[in-house]
């Protein structure tokens, strides 16, 4: 695959059971890209089509008009390439022929059915780029209208992949043929687990054999269980950036859900009363597998097949940080970074000093941080200009505010406020508990941005030119009441120097020592 080209558009077309979902987004060239638009539209594609393998001519009418739609609107943005697939619904149907040719006629859109594998693959892509796994394995689950894809692998790694004929629609269809308007048996209910138990079986059985350290959802179905289940069992909780549906909850969830009534359940605190009759077939499918499995707890994500989409599509790119050899955080870092036009160069220069001065200052005891830390210090300093990107007039806010409010997939929020806040105190003032940017900080927190961000502030100062001039800079003990700072430079580095001894007040308050700025030029 050729270099993208200037500000080329291409957008990416996931055609599912229940909805079709469009992402576009501009590849830059400085090897990042920029979401431009995200849309999700209800086509209940499979409705009624799984009893008889037919997509029924009102669900393929309302698809195609939705799809053209969708597709004159990636367009209209200046998309040059639409990637289409289609999924369980479409992969089923024994028209899916007339389908994918009307699609092409009416919607101007070539769709390609792709397998359960394929999608198991994608959604494994989407979903676990958008956290930190590293050596642990996860297991990925994913329930659709049509089917339920089931995986497990790692931060490089897949090691299973799988696709069962269980979707919230195909149920709802197979257990309700006239409709889930009134509430359902228990004994209806656990024919409905015993089904979907007996079809999973040998996928649950392998499952097991895995050493699993943690557990992903995905879809919308689960998403909005979880929702349902933190409105009405913990509304009082923050939402974390990666919400947990504990089985137990979902097991409560289920019970209610069966007691009401159509009309009831779309009322429901949290609920997507357009999903409110498929609800407790998808709940079925979740509890049926987390119960089988053994599993309590199950982080849920918002990421999904489109993203897989488009991380495929970016791998085969070199240059782009998919396509590296690198860590969901440090792709994520990276892409917000081009995202907002840093001087990549000057970020990789502070970086560089500001890891030094981490190291020298822990050997010399001015603090006691260990490599969490130094990590957080890394992704700061990369990323402590992207405020130019608004204005360079107050861009250490506008830093705090983008890095705060940004997609850094692999981060906690916790570590992403002090990410924003160490950005915001490289320069200015320094960092006081009673600012207001400070208040949802605990007192460790605290610590940690007024320790980094005095070192970010130095390598900063130390790149003032933005000439790379300082090859060296370390802290050495002077004595008690000081500490050294030996600058090693190629050049004249005045400008650096003068813009430390400048701002010796911030070190000396945080560190509660003075500082000493010693030069040795060289012509290396």
């Amino acid at each position: 695959m050729d270099e993208p080209e200037l500000e080329k558009i291409i957008a990416f077309l996931d055609l599912g059971t229940n909805s079709v979902r469009l992402l576009v987004v501009r590849l830059n060239t400085n090897y990042s890209y920029t979401i431009l638009t995200q849309q999700k539209e209800q086509i209940r594609l499979g409705e009624g089509g799984f009893t008889d393998g037919l997509l029924t001519p009102e669900a393929v009418e309302r698809t195609v008009n939705i799809c053209g739609k969708l597709v004159s609107l990636a367009r209209g943005f200046g998309a040059t390439d639409i990637i289409g697939v289609a999924t369980s619904a479409t992969r089923d149907a024994r028209n899916r022929g007339m389908f994918l040719q009307r699609l092409f006629d009416e919607a101007d859109i070539e769709v390609k059915v792709i397998s359960g594998e394929e999608e198991a693959r994608l959604i494994y892509l989407g979903v676990a780029g958008g956290i930190e796994l590293t050596d642990r394995r996860a297991l990925f689950i994913d329930i659709g209208g049509g089917s339920t894809e089931v995986s497990v692998g790692d931060a490089r790694n897949c090691y299973l992949l799988k696709s069962h004929k269980l979707g919230a629609i195909r149920l709802k269809n197979l257990f309700f043929p006239n409709g889930a308007d009134s509430p359902v048996e228990p004994e209806r209910y656990a024919e409905i687990c015993t089904y979907i138990g007996d079809t999973m079986d040998h996928t649950i059985q392998k499952v097991k054999k895995e050493q699993i350290d943690l557990s992903i959802g995905s879809s919308g179905t689960i998403e909005n269980l979880q929702q349902i289940a933190h409105n009405l069992y913990h509304r009082d909780e923050k939402r974390q950036v990666m919400p947990i549906l504990l089985l137990k909850d979902l097991k409560r969830l289920t019970s209610t859900l069966c007691l009401l009534p159509l009309a009831e359940r779309r009322h429901l605190p949290g609920i997507n009363p357009e999903r409110a009759d498929i609800i407790i077939a998808g709940a079925a499918i979740l509890e049926t597998i987390m119960e089988e499995m053994g599993i309590q707890e199950i982080q849920v994500s918002d990421q999904s097949l489109g993203n897989g989409l488009l991380a495929d599509y970016l791998s085969n790119i070199p240059g782009f940080p998919d396509a590296e050899e690198s860590s969901v955080r440090r792709r994520s870092v990276t892409q917000l970074g081009r995202a907002c036009q840093i001087d990549e160069i000057h970020a990789e220069t502070v970086t560089r000093l500001a890891l030094a001065l981490f190291d020298s200052a822990k050997k010399t005891g001015l603090h006691t941080f260990g490599a969490s830390e130094r990590e957080l210090l890394d992704y700061a300093a990369f990323l402590h200009d992207v405020g130019n990107f608004i204005s360079f007039s107050g861009h250490h806010n506008h830093s705090r505010y983008i890095i705060s409010h940004a997609p850094l997939p692999g981060f906690d929020r916790h570590e992403i406020a002090i990410i924003a806040n160490i950005c915001r105190y490289h320069r200015k003032k320094i960092p006081k508990n009673h600012d207001n940017v400070m208040q949802d900080l605990d007192p460790m927190a605290k610590s940690i941005v007024k320790v980094l961000s005095t070192l970010l502030r130095i390598a900063e100062h130390l790149d003032r030119s933005h000439l790379g001039l300082v090859k060296k800079a370390v802290f050495t003990p002077a004595d008690k009441y000081t500490i050294q700072l030996e600058i090693t430079c190629r050049g004249d580095c005045s400008l650096e120097r003068w813009a430390v001894e400048a701002d010796t007040k911030a070190f000396s308050k945080v560190f509660r020592r003075d500082i000493l700025v010693s030069v040795t030029s060289t012509e290396d």
